[in-house]
């Protein structure tokens, strides 16, 4: 008789079956959906990517044609610029050879005004003072100097003009050579195309090389080296007209300054001869206010000697009627009438001494207002002399420059004539 044989196995549920078969054809719809899917964002990719590659190439090579034509552009700006540039070079050096004239004739002046403040360093006490003629000749050395100065000043400008003129020329020309060089490597970069055989991959090509600078770098480069060279041939011009200027300003200043310092002189010896009348008067009525304080001063000593014997009087008076005998020593209208003298006199007395002492002090005081009157006068006296000399020897600048040979060095100023004896004096105090 058969057995029945079992092979003992895990057995599945038929709901398990039915689920397993379901997921099976689920799974299967939803992955043809999803390569469906792909399928379609693959085309979309390859229709956007070749449209983007087409028009970054074709925006690229428009890129590539702008840039070539900024450059140009600033290439032929920079062209005519150093054409500029030269003309400008040409026109400095003409007025440089030009300007290396009109630098004499100023020692006089200076010499003059440098013995005028000499002189006036002889100015005694409160006369030492910085009025207006010290200040004008202080300002004429000044002008002289600053015009002997300026000359030469300009002379070293268009020097140091023409040197950075050529340092700009440099710099321009370096520019202009590395433009020219861009120009060939963008204009080659716009020849390529996808059929050029000199193309290949590179080896990090998107690297950001050394040095580079940015678009706004790289024009404000070339904008400086533009506005450097206009700037440079705008200060050129500017020079040579101040050379012209200079040589015509120079000499009217020069007399324009002789004017107002002797104008100053003058103005101040009529201060000083007012200021030695008005002493003067004042001096004379201080000496007769000193006679007649004097002449108070001895009345009062008189009045205050008479006083104390008025005083000696009533205190004798009084001392011997203390010696009155008994009942006759009584306080009597005599009595109080004289206690009332002494006290009168010597309150009197008292006023007499103070207001001798104040004017003893008040004629102590005239007489040292005196001593610093009259040495005031002194001092305007000798400052009055001094500015006259002054003024003598100011009458040399009338004598007209062309005529006028100094034995001066240009440029130490030391002079092979003989010094006034008021100068070598002051030298060998010094």
């Amino acid at each position: 008789m058969a057995t029945l044989s079992v092979k003992p196995s895990q057995r599945y549920q038929l709901s398990d079956w039915r689920t397993n078969s379901y997921l099976l054809s689920t799974n299967a719809e939803r992955q043809r959906d999803a390569s469906h899917q792909i399928r379609q964002e693959a085309r979309i990719l390859r229709n956007e990517t070749n449209n983007q590659t087409v028009w970054d190439e074709h925006d690229n090579r428009v890129r590539l044609a702008e840039r070539i034509d900024t450059v140009n552009r600033w290439k032929e700006m920079l062209d005519k610029c150093l054409t500029d540039l030269d003309a400008e070079i040409d026109s400095l050096t003409q007025m440089k050879e030009s300007a290396e004239q009109n630098l004499q004739a100023k020692n006089l002046p200076l010499d003059v005004a440098i013995e005028c403040l000499t002189l006036r360093e002889s100015r005694r006490d409160i006369d030492v003072v910085k009025d207006s003629v010290e200040e004008e000749l202080l300002k004429e050395v000044e002008v002289i100097e600053a015009t002997k100065k300026a000359l030469q000043q300009k002379i070293s400008q268009a020097f140091q003009q023409l040197c950075l003129l050529q340092e700009v020329r440099q710099q321009l020309c370096s520019d202009h050579r590395d433009k020219m060089e861009t120009l060939d490597i963008d204009r080659g970069c716009l020849s390529l195309n996808l059929t050029s055989p000199n193309i290949s991959l590179k080896v990090n090509p998107t690297r950001v090389p050394k040095d580079s600078t940015t678009l706004q770098q790289w024009d404000d480069f070339s904008m400086f080296n533009k506005n450097h060279a206009e700037d440079e041939m705008k200060a050129t011009i500017e020079l040579r007209e101040a050379i012209a200027l200079t040589i015509a300003q120079t000499n009217n200043e020069l007399e324009a300054q002789r004017v107002a310092t002797e104008f100053a002189f003058r103005k101040r010896l009529r201060e000083m001869e007012s200021l030695y009348s008005e002493l003067k008067w004042q001096e004379k009525n201080t000496l007769e206010e000193i006679a007649q304080l004097q002449e108070d001063i001895r009345r009062l000593e008189e009045d205050l000697r008479r006083k104390m014997m008025n005083l000696k009087l009533a205190h004798t008076r009084l001392e011997s009627r203390t010696y009155r005998p008994n009942v006759e020593l009584c306080r009597d209208q005599t009595q109080y009438g004289l206690t009332d003298e002494v006290h009168q006199l010597e309150a009197t007395i008292n006023a007499l001494k103070q207001k001798l002492a104040q004017t003893q002090d008040a004629l102590d005081a005239l007489f040292k207002h005196l001593a610093r009157l009259q040495a005031d006068i002194a001092c305007k006296a000798n400052s009055m002399l001094l500015d006259t000399k002054c003024m003598d020897t100011r009458r040399k600048l009338m004598v007209p420059a062309e005529k006028f040979v100094p034995q001066v060095d240009t440029f130490t100023r030391t002079t092979n004539r003989t010094l006034s004896p008021l100068k070598t004096c002051q030298l060998e105090l010094v």
